[in-house]
Protein backbone atom coordinates (compact mmCIF):
# COMPACT_ATOMS: atom_id res chain seq x y z
CA UNK A 1 0.00 0.00 0.00
CA UNK A 2 3.06 2.26 0.56
CA UNK A 3 6.42 2.82 -0.19
CA UNK A 4 9.24 3.65 1.34
CA UNK A 5 10.22 6.28 -1.70
CA UNK A 6 7.05 7.95 -1.82
CA UNK A 7 6.53 11.40 -0.52
CA UNK A 8 3.04 11.68 1.44
CA UNK A 9 1.02 14.74 2.28
CA UNK A 10 -1.44 13.93 5.14
CA UNK A 11 -5.03 15.66 5.25
CA UNK A 12 -6.80 15.68 8.37
CA UNK A 13 -11.13 16.24 8.77
CA UNK A 14 -10.59 17.34 12.40
CA UNK A 15 -14.38 17.20 13.48
CA UNK A 16 -14.42 14.01 11.41
CA UNK A 17 -11.33 12.07 12.61
CA UNK A 18 -12.55 12.75 16.22
CA UNK A 19 -16.06 11.53 16.06
CA UNK A 20 -14.36 8.62 14.37
CA UNK A 21 -12.16 7.92 17.21
CA UNK A 22 -14.57 8.80 19.85
CA UNK A 23 -17.10 6.12 18.21
CA UNK A 24 -14.28 3.76 18.48
CA UNK A 25 -13.49 4.56 21.89
CA UNK A 26 -9.55 6.25 21.69
CA UNK A 27 -7.94 9.24 20.98
CA UNK A 28 -5.67 9.91 18.39
CA UNK A 29 -2.11 10.51 19.80
CA UNK A 30 -1.28 12.87 17.37
CA UNK A 31 2.65 12.67 17.85
CA UNK A 32 2.29 8.82 17.14
CA UNK A 33 0.04 9.66 14.45
CA UNK A 34 2.81 11.43 12.88
CA UNK A 35 5.53 8.94 13.65
CA UNK A 36 3.42 6.32 12.07
CA UNK A 37 3.09 7.94 8.94
CA UNK A 38 6.43 8.95 8.60
CA UNK A 39 7.50 5.23 8.86
CA UNK A 40 5.61 4.58 5.75
CA UNK A 41 7.42 7.28 3.27
CA UNK A 42 8.86 10.39 3.38
CA UNK A 43 6.15 12.47 5.01
CA UNK A 44 6.56 15.76 3.65
CA UNK A 45 3.32 17.66 5.00
CA UNK A 46 0.53 16.90 7.48
CA UNK A 47 -2.48 19.65 7.85
CA UNK A 48 -4.91 19.60 10.27
CA UNK A 49 -8.26 21.42 9.63
CA UNK A 50 -10.73 22.92 11.63
CA UNK A 51 -13.76 25.31 12.80
CA UNK A 52 -13.44 27.39 15.91
CA UNK A 53 -15.70 29.34 17.64
CA UNK A 54 -14.53 32.79 17.85
CA UNK A 55 -16.46 34.42 20.46
CA UNK A 56 -15.85 32.10 23.17
CA UNK A 57 -13.58 33.06 25.49
CA UNK A 58 -12.03 29.10 26.17
CA UNK A 59 -12.64 26.63 23.78
CA UNK A 60 -11.51 23.17 24.30
CA UNK A 61 -9.83 22.52 21.30
CA UNK A 62 -6.91 25.58 21.47
CA UNK A 63 -4.54 23.78 22.99
CA UNK A 64 -4.72 21.20 20.80
CA UNK A 65 -4.59 23.35 17.96
CA UNK A 66 -1.50 25.23 19.42
CA UNK A 67 0.16 21.71 19.86
CA UNK A 68 -0.42 21.06 16.46
CA UNK A 69 1.06 24.09 15.46
CA UNK A 70 4.12 23.70 17.53
CA UNK A 71 4.69 19.69 16.18
CA UNK A 72 4.86 19.45 12.47
CA UNK A 73 1.21 20.44 11.45
CA UNK A 74 0.09 22.87 9.51
CA UNK A 75 -3.30 23.89 10.77
CA UNK A 76 -6.09 25.59 9.18
CA UNK A 77 -9.07 27.14 10.75
CA UNK A 78 -11.73 29.34 10.18
CA UNK A 79 -14.51 30.94 12.32
CA UNK A 80 -17.27 28.45 12.68
CA UNK A 81 -20.76 30.39 12.15
CA UNK A 82 -23.25 29.88 15.33
CA UNK A 83 -26.99 30.12 14.25
CA UNK A 84 -30.14 29.41 15.17
CA UNK A 85 -32.31 26.20 13.45
CA UNK A 86 -36.54 26.14 12.70
CA UNK A 87 -36.39 24.62 16.38
CA UNK A 88 -34.78 27.51 18.01
CA UNK A 89 -32.15 25.26 19.29
CA UNK A 90 -28.38 26.82 18.88
CA UNK A 91 -26.36 24.95 15.96
CA UNK A 92 -22.99 25.46 14.90
CA UNK A 93 -21.45 24.91 11.49
CA UNK A 94 -18.34 24.84 10.28
CA UNK A 95 -17.19 22.99 7.34
CA UNK A 96 -13.66 23.22 6.00
CA UNK A 97 -13.90 21.03 3.31
CA UNK A 98 -13.18 23.48 0.32
CA UNK A 99 -9.90 24.25 2.48
CA UNK A 100 -8.75 20.41 2.48
CA UNK A 101 -9.69 19.94 -1.05
CA UNK A 102 -7.61 23.21 -2.00
CA UNK A 103 -4.15 21.90 -0.34
CA UNK A 104 -4.95 18.51 -1.74
CA UNK A 105 -4.76 19.64 -4.61
CA UNK A 106 -1.89 21.96 -4.79
CA UNK A 107 0.00 19.70 -3.02
CA UNK A 108 -0.57 16.74 -5.71
CA UNK A 109 2.14 18.92 -7.66
CA UNK A 110 4.71 17.73 -5.13
CA UNK A 111 3.41 14.54 -3.86
CA UNK A 112 3.09 10.92 -4.41
CA UNK A 113 0.40 9.67 -1.89
CA UNK A 114 -2.07 11.55 -0.52
CA UNK A 115 -3.58 10.56 3.14
CA UNK A 116 -7.19 11.83 3.76
CA UNK A 117 -8.64 11.14 7.26
CA UNK A 118 -12.19 11.77 6.44
CA UNK A 119 -15.37 9.30 5.61
CA UNK A 120 -16.93 12.50 3.87
CA UNK A 121 -18.59 11.40 0.60
CA UNK A 122 -18.24 15.38 -0.31
CA UNK A 123 -14.47 14.08 -1.10
CA UNK A 124 -14.76 11.49 -3.49
CA UNK A 125 -14.65 14.29 -6.43
CA UNK A 126 -11.87 15.21 -4.96
CA UNK A 127 -10.39 11.58 -4.89
CA UNK A 128 -11.14 11.25 -8.21
CA UNK A 129 -9.15 14.93 -9.20
CA UNK A 130 -6.16 13.71 -7.93
CA UNK A 131 -6.41 10.22 -9.27
CA UNK A 132 -6.27 12.23 -12.45
CA UNK A 133 -3.52 14.08 -11.74
CA UNK A 134 -1.36 10.22 -11.33
CA UNK A 135 -1.92 10.54 -7.12
CA UNK A 136 -2.35 7.17 -5.14
CA UNK A 137 -5.20 8.53 -2.47
CA UNK A 138 -5.62 6.29 0.81
CA UNK A 139 -8.56 7.09 2.87
CA UNK A 140 -8.74 6.65 6.94
CA UNK A 141 -12.23 6.43 8.21
CA UNK A 142 -14.47 3.73 9.95
CA UNK A 143 -16.44 0.33 9.03
CA UNK A 144 -16.19 -0.65 12.56
CA UNK A 145 -18.58 2.06 14.02
CA UNK A 146 -22.11 1.79 13.75
CA UNK A 147 -23.77 2.95 11.33
CA UNK A 148 -20.36 3.55 9.65
CA UNK A 149 -18.39 6.87 9.44
CA UNK A 150 -16.97 6.40 5.91
CA UNK A 151 -19.69 7.45 3.21
CA UNK A 152 -19.35 3.60 0.52
CA UNK A 153 -18.83 5.84 -2.35
CA UNK A 154 -15.53 7.62 -0.96
CA UNK A 155 -14.39 3.94 -0.14
CA UNK A 156 -14.99 2.67 -3.67
CA UNK A 157 -13.02 5.69 -5.06
CA UNK A 158 -9.83 5.71 -2.74
CA UNK A 159 -6.97 3.72 -4.16
CA UNK A 160 -7.06 2.26 -0.50
CA UNK A 161 -9.08 1.98 2.38
CA UNK A 162 -7.38 2.24 6.10
CA UNK A 163 -9.79 1.42 8.90
CA UNK A 164 -9.01 3.93 11.29
CA UNK A 165 -9.92 0.57 13.91
CA UNK A 166 -6.63 -0.97 12.64
CA UNK A 167 -4.47 1.93 13.30
CA UNK A 168 -5.49 2.00 16.71
CA UNK A 169 -2.35 0.41 18.41
CA UNK A 170 -0.38 2.25 16.50
CA UNK A 171 -1.85 5.95 17.04
CA UNK A 172 -4.15 5.51 19.70
CA UNK A 173 -4.59 6.49 23.14
CA UNK A 174 -6.97 5.32 25.90
CA UNK A 175 -8.92 8.38 26.97
CA UNK A 176 -7.89 7.56 30.67
CA UNK A 177 -4.61 8.19 29.23
CA UNK A 178 -5.27 12.03 29.16
CA UNK A 179 -2.56 14.06 31.30
CA UNK A 180 -3.76 15.10 34.05
CA UNK A 181 -4.39 19.40 34.34
CA UNK A 182 -3.36 21.00 36.84
CA UNK A 183 -6.28 22.23 39.83
CA UNK A 184 -6.16 25.68 38.36
CA UNK A 185 -7.15 25.15 34.84
CA UNK A 186 -9.58 22.23 35.51
CA UNK A 187 -11.59 24.64 37.54
CA UNK A 188 -11.13 27.07 35.17
CA UNK A 189 -12.71 24.77 32.41
CA UNK A 190 -15.54 24.07 35.11
CA UNK A 191 -16.29 28.16 34.75
CA UNK A 192 -17.33 27.98 31.39
CA UNK A 193 -19.61 24.78 31.41
CA UNK A 194 -23.64 26.17 31.03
Amino acid sequence: MFDSREKIALFIDGANLYAASKSLGFDIDYRRLLKAFSQRGYLLRAYYYTALIEDQEYSSIRPLIDWLDYNGYRVVTKPAKEFTDSAGRRKVKGNMDIELAIDAMEQAAVVDHIVIFSGDGDFTTLVEALQRKGRKVSVVSSLATQPPMIADDLRRQADHFIDLASLKKEVGRDPSERPMRAPAAAAEDDAYED
